[in-house]
């Protein structure tokens, strides 16, 4: 059993790695091609060592290498493993193997085994190399190209304290991860408002603070009206100060404010997590966030999905050429595998469904047609 399992493996491993080179070659190509507008172009600041060059652009296209990874990792599964267990079945040694003792459970068993690597692979690739990869490549961006934003107004964030309530405005995030553009309304418990922080820049501290700077605050007092007419009416005596800089104390931290800038499929599980939660601590809709954090956990296991269906392939019977037909319709399933993961995502928000649901729909579809397809060419006949 010990041969046949490296045998079986081997093959499938090298078929991955092959059709993973494929897809990765093609997407780098159109991610340079997309790039070649930008060669030659330089940063709104100016100067010679803020332009664009061919190097950067490869760089940038490097980096984005090991999230196209994630993203393909399962239909790269999927296809793979047809085409060796097709392969196998077409030169009848499939045949033998099963006459040597590989009964189809054993051979499932088998397949999941190697498909839980493929999981730990893609987990490790998507939560840790993929988003700092990315982020590298949005700042080099930034620096060459200008500032990350997002839309004409940036970021908004909000954040409950003991007495007042905040809402941040972050126009746009420098390459040194220097905030820019930042606008602090502070409110009281009434929810009117009582001062206007506005900084030209803001950096994050160690122990969670920014450091705001060339700041302008505004406060406002309200106080009695005297017209002697209506007394509950209130009017506001606004004092406006200025400073250099001004450290303002807050549990926003960078990652939140990353997430709120970048797209959120390309964070890591745990920095999704937390920014769901500060926006259910403050009443804010956290929808759409947590359909990505649950995709990002659901993504993942999407490998042992891949392998259930190409198991079935190793029972079919081929004939000359036959091979490739099978092999296109496994491009064909994990191509629209991938784009039912993002439109039942899109549907889940738009229709409000429960955001595990909504990740783990298309995964639940694909394992009960693999399920169905083992059952009837499998085990029934």
């Amino acid at each position: 059993m010990k041969t046949i399992r490296k045998l079986i493996y081997r093959e499938v491993i090298t078929s991955i790695c092959l059709v993973t080179l494929g897809f990765l070659s093609l997407f780098v190509f159109f991610d340079l091609v997309d790039e070649l507008p930008s060669i030659g172009k330089g940063s709104p600041l100016g100067g010679e060592e803020s332009i664009y060059l061919l190097r950067h652009a490869l760089l940038y296209v490097g980096l984005q290498i090991p999230n196209h990874i994630y993203e393909l990792l399962p239909i790269s599964v999927l296809i793979g493993t047809i085409f060796v267990m097709a392969r196998l079945a077409q030169s009848s040694e499939f045949t033998i193997l099963r006459t040597s003792g590989l009964g189809p459970w054993r051979a499932l068993r088998l397949l999941l085994l190697l498909g839980a690597a493929f999981v730990l692979v893609s987990f490790v690739v998507g939560d840790y190399v993929a988003p700092i990869a990315d982020r590298g490549a949005q700042l080099l961006k930034a620096k060459y190209q200008g500032r990350i934003t997002l839309g004409q107004t940036g970021a908004w964030l909000k954040e409950k304290q003991t007495y007042s309530n905040s809402v941040v405005n972050v126009r746009a995030l420098s390459s040194d991860n220097e905030m820019q553009g930042v606008r602090i309304f502070e409110f009281d418990n009434k929810g009117l408002v009582v001062s206007m922080t506005e900084a030209v820049s803001a950096q994050f501290l160690a122990d969670g603070s920014w450091l705001l700077k060339k700041t302008q605050r505004t406060d406002f007092q309200l106080r009695p009206s005297t017209d002697g007419l209506n007394n509950a009416l209130e009017s506001a005596n606004v004092t406006i100060s200025r400073s250099a800089e001004q450290r303002w104390p807050t549990d926003i931290s960078a990652e939140m404010v990353s997430v709120a800038l970048l797209k959120p499929d390309r964070m890591a599980t745990y920095d999704l997590f937390n920014y769901v939660q500060h926006l259910e601590a403050n009443g804010q809709t956290a929808q759409r966030y947590e359909i990505e954090f649950w995709k990002k956990v659901f993504y993942p296991l999407s490998c042992l999905v891949m392998v259930m269906l190409a198991l079935p392939f190793a029972y079919l019977h081929f004939r000359s050429g036959s091979v490739t037909s099978y092999v296109f319709g496994g491009v064909m399933i994990g191509i629209s595998f991938f784009l039912m993961n993002n439109v039942f995502g899109y549907i889940g928000n738009l229709q409000n469904w429960q955001p595990w649901l909504a990740a783990a729909t298309p995964g639940l579809l694909y394992g009960a047609v693999s399920m169905g397809a083992f059952g009837w060419l499998v085990l029934r006949r």
